[in-house]
């Protein structure tokens, strides 16, 4: 008997998911140099997932 494709590890799904939190937002657009200690985490400019 084979295992429904909805019952998969996690691990599989985090590797897809294309929305980011907010502190993963953060965190791109400070490797990429585009935000400062003190800026507003408010209305951030849009990241694509690093893959």
């Amino acid at each position: 008997m084979s295992q429904h494709s909805s019952l998969r590890g996690t691990s599989s799904l985090a590797a897809k998911r294309n929305v980011l939190k907010r502190f993963e937002r953060v965190a791109v657009l400070k490797r990429r140099g585009q935000w400062k200690e003190g800026d507003r985490v408010i209305s951030l400019r849009k990241t694509k997932p690093e893959a």
